[in-house]
């Protein structure tokens, strides 16, 4: 009987992992090569999987079954892929955030929330040429890839074409999230420094592409105070729509974030944490979920919504922003 009910269980945790609209026993059934009715009495538990099947299931789904055999209740289990050191890493590491943000958007009903350390990653991919610097960025200081020692950058190099197609589908599925994100005004400082360190160590090499950076990130601040005005997410240069998803935007002053993203799918949760600067691991333990909700909520209540109220907060809150960055452009 306990056996049974694992097996319900595990299945049951499989739900979370595909969209509302995607039948389980048609998955199940064509995973595991047998007829609809098979499926149903494994989902059931009334027939026993074997391990080759329980293998099968978790590659598919991309799980693990360590939980359901655990004896710590205190144990959280993670997923998340590392860095592999291969020549195309990087480049899989950004297939697998699309990916993400795909999985999420295939729900009917979904909400991203952010608690940001840094300015989200997918708003410096609205110009390429700050995508680029991003990316070249973090290949080079984070990933620290033997191909990029001593190089420099330009904004007219051409070495990041190769992620044009892929930061652009990024910033387009973002955007079709609803999304709350909760932001300090610390937020653009990481790029802001990253900026200004390569210019002083010579990295950037000529100090019109600096200034150029430097532009890009107002544009985004700009285009951040009119998606938080209309509480509406949409592209750069463009205007929303009635069909433009929610945008939240609040504002902390006493605490600054860790780059926690958190989302809910159809009634469940995830959370993935950020580590090693760029990587992310998720869980869709419950007791976890449910417990880094409250955390957001209750943060939520103790900081200041600018979205769609608060006119006078918000423009205080991007003048200070703009202020940063026009700062470092007199340094220049």
């Amino acid at each position: 009987m306990e056996i049974s009910n694992s097996q319900t269980q595990f299945f049951n945790t499989l739900k979370n992992y595909i969209p509302a609209y995607t039948s389980l026993v048609d998955e199940v059934s064509e995973v595991l090569n047998i007829s609809m009715d098979s499926a149903y009495r494994r989902i059931r538990g009334e027939k026993l999987l074997d391990f080759a099947e329980i293998e099968l299931l978790c590659k598919r789904f991309n799980v693990s079954v360590d939980k359901f055999f655990s004896t710590n209740a205190n144990t959280i289990l993670f997923q998340g892929k590392q860095n592999t050191y291969k020549e195309d890493s990087f480049m899989e590491w950004m297939e697998d955030v699309l990916a993400q943000l795909n999985l999420v958007n295939s729900f009917s009903k979904k909400h991203i929330y952010y608690l940001c350390k840094d300015m989200p990653p997918f708003y410096h991919y609205y110009h390429k040429e700050l995508a680029a610097f991003k990316i070249f960025f973090w290949i080079k200081s984070i990933l620290f890839s033997d191909h990029l020692n001593g190089a420099k950058f330009s904004i007219t190099d051409n070495l990041f074409d190769q992620y044009e197609e892929i930061t652009r589908k990024i910033i387009k599925t973002y955007n079709k999230c609803p999304t709350t994100e909760i932001w300090n005004e610390e937020g653009i400082n990481t790029t802001l420094r990253q900026i200004e360190l390569y210019h002083e160590m010579g990295i950037i090499d000529n100090p019109k592409d600096t200034f150029f950076l430097y532009n890009c990130v107002i544009e985004v601040v700009d285009h951040l105070e009119k998606m938080a005005e209309a509480g509406k997410k949409f592209m750069l240069n463009q205007t929303p729509t009635e069909e433009s998803p929610e945008y939240k935007f609040f504002v902390n002053e006493f605490v600054l974030g860790d780059n926690t993203f958190f989302v809910e799918l159809d009634g469940n949760k995830i959370t993935y944490l950020n580590y090693g600067v760029i990587y992310f691991l998720g869980t869709a333990d419950q007791n976890f979920n449910e417990g880094m909700f409250r955390n957001l909520e209750n943060l939520m209540k103790k900081s200041t919504q600018i979205s769609s109220v608060g006119e006078k907060e918000r423009k205080q809150f991007f003048n200070k922003l703009r202020k940063k960055i026009q700062a470092k452009i007199d340094l220049i």
